[in-house]
């Protein structure tokens, strides 16, 4: 007679078939041989190929289910849950760390948080709803998250805590890898917020507003930290206090990828100093005097083969030449020209002031009083009797529209190659694309609490929240599931995937050929 027994060798659970029977001397022996193994997650029984075939079985799925009887109130008492997503995020918390540095630095709620992460990204509605989600879906166990709780919760954790967790998650994610910063603000209708001011809005609401800074990196494309800080601050403002909360989360080594809102010559001076010493790559606008300069000695020269850099599909032209910033620093000095943007722009113009001397032509009372023409066009009384008006184009205030259309120039310390340069650059709307998923799909557009601290713990969630959509973005894009999936698409294939609990037993229902897909791109080997 045989029975099938588990037994653990190291961290697995391998399956055996024991049979019995008696030796020539009439005492009792069994004879086992391995026939699989417990899955560590599922915890069902997966067997070999051979044993399922010997046993009839006409699949694995069909195995991986032990036989048991059950009663038709046993069945109506039975809860379904869906599986798939919080598999699929449960996953990649625990691959990337955060499971485990949420684990240590919050050991009291760090399933509470982790649970309202799942609920943001899965579904990106409001937290009123995330009670109803995690009746529904499978979830770490924990107290019930219902919207008095949430409110608990977001006023429960602490600064120290918040600190503890980005100090722990930085070290763990800087792999000298580059980091991208940048800033948003986030409105508000609270007037019970110190932070919430008026400011230069991104949204052009006319709301009190937050803003905050983040850092990514550029190679797993995941958030590392974020700071907030008051609605009126300035970009240029915030890099000095975010840079030295950086120096405190060990992230001394990074090198910073900033847009132009960062760029000014306190700024730039500051990251060259002895005492600061941060390598970065920073775009120079056009305000300043240098970067006109800079365009104009490279404007008859850099349209050629020898300046040609390939960047995704765009052609550009690129240079690079040792600047002398200021007495002490020089820095590397890329001018770029995107000629397909020039043409474009040119064409735009050119269009709209072909249209405007038309306009003038049909009917000059109509259009006289219009700023672009007074702006591209002088009309005047004519002295030909047959023509009512003259008309001259400004070609000065053509040319000053398209002085700097297609032109970008950057500068850095240790980069010294406008290949890499660009690329790099490039790559920084990592952040940006971070801060729309974030304001749009996580239920940040509006701050709807009534305090510093809950505000803070909402946009900390929220940042949880971006860490693990943030890996998801880059796997779909490195796995191009873009091609035939979308984020939601794949949530709503992933939900399909379910757990019955009847008694004692948790049964998982099959996985569909398009669900192991996705387990696959992601790297989870989702065996049954």
């Amino acid at each position: 007679m045989s029975a099938i027994i588990k037994n653990k060798v190291g961290n697995h659970i391998y399956l055996y078939e024991s049979e019995s029977y008696r030796d020539k001397e009439g005492n009792v022996r069994n004879k086992r041989r391995i026939i699989g193994k417990v899955d560590p997650l599922t915890g069902q029984h997966v067997y070999k190929p051979e044993y399922i075939e010997e046993n009839g079985l006409e699949s694995i799925e069909d195995s991986a289910q032990e036989v048991r009887l059950y009663t038709v109130n046993d069945i109506k008492e039975s809860v379904v849950k869906e599986y798939g997503v919080f598999y699929l995020l449960n996953a990649i918390s625990e691959q990337i760390g955060l499971a485990d540095i949420l684990n240590k630095t919050m050991p009291c709620m760090w399933k509470e948080i982790l649970n309202l992460a799942f609920y943001i990204v899965a579904s990106g509605d409001p937290a009123l709803y995330c009670e109803d989600w995690l009746y529904k879906s499978e979830c770490y166990h924990s107290r019930e998250l219902s919207s008095q709780r949430i409110s608990e919760l977001l006023t429960t954790i602490t600064h120290g805590e918040r600190m503890s967790f980005f100090e722990s998650w930085s070290e763990y994610r800087c792999e000298n890898e580059f980091i991208a910063l940048d800033i948003t603000s986030v409105s508000t209708y609270s007037e019970l917020i110190n932070d919430a001011e008026w400011g230069y809005n991104r949204d052009k609401e006319k709301l009190r507003q937050v803003n905050i800074c983040m850092l990514l990196g550029e190679k797993s494309r995941l958030p590392i930290l974020q700071v907030e800080y008051n609605g009126s601050a300035r970009d240029v403002t915030t890099l000095k206090t975010t840079l030295q909360m950086a120096s405190n989360l060990n992230l001394d080594n990074i090198s910073l990828v900033m847009d132009k809102g960062f760029a000014s010559v306190k700024n730039i001076n500051s990251m060259l100093s002895k005492d600061n010493a941060i390598r970065f790559l920073i775009a120079l606008p056009f305000t300043m005097s240098v970067v006109k300069e800079m365009v104009n000695s490279e404007r008859d020269d850099i349209n050629c083969v020898e300046n040609a850099i390939i960047v995704g599909t765009d052609i550009l032209r690129g240079v690079t030449k040792i600047h002398e910033w200021n007495e002490d620093h020089d820095v590397y000095a890329h001018v770029f020209l995107n000629t397909d943007t020039a043409v474009c722009a040119q064409n735009k113009v050119y269009g709209r002031v072909r249209k405007l001397i038309d306009d003038v032509k049909l009917n000059p009372a109509k259009h006289l009083d219009k700023p672009d023409v007074s702006k591209y066009l002088t009309v005047s009384k004519s002295d030909d009797k047959d023509i009512d008006y003259t008309i001259t184009i400004n070609n000065n205030a053509v040319l000053s529209d398209l002085a700097h259309t297609g032109w970008l120039v950057l500068i850095s310390n240790h980069v010294d190659n406008a290949n890499e340069a660009i690329k790099l650059y490039r790559d920084k709307d990592v952040v940006e694309k971070g801060f729309l998923r974030m304001k749009n799909c996580l239920d940040l557009a509006r701050l709807r609490v009534h305090s510093d601290n809950a505000m803070q713990n909402k946009i900390f969630i929220g940042f949880i929240a971006l860490i693990i959509t943030a890996h998801i973005h880059k796997v779909m894009s490195d796995n191009r599931l873009y091609e035939t999936w979308t984020m939601k698409k794949m949530i709503k294939t992933l939900e399909r995937l379910k757990v019955q609990y009847i008694k004692n037993d948790r049964i998982l229902y099959p996985v569909s050929k398009e669900q192991k897909n996705i387990f696959k791109a992601f790297g989870f080997a989702f065996n049954l």
